[in-house]
């Protein structure tokens, strides 16, 4: 799949980065631990 796009030269990490974090923002990730952050502080007091 890679060779047909024309990125051979660049790294499968490098390639699939992209996607990781579009399905990060699709799966509301970024509110997900921004909510998660205080109540774990707040627990922990």
């Amino acid at each position: 799949i890679l060779m047909a796009l024309g990125m051979m030269m660049l790294s499968p990490m490098i390639v699939s980065l992209p996607f990781k974090l579009l399905l990060f923002v699709l799966v509301d990730g970024w509110a997900l631990t921004m909510g998660s952050l205080p109540s774990s502080f707040a627990g922990g007091l």
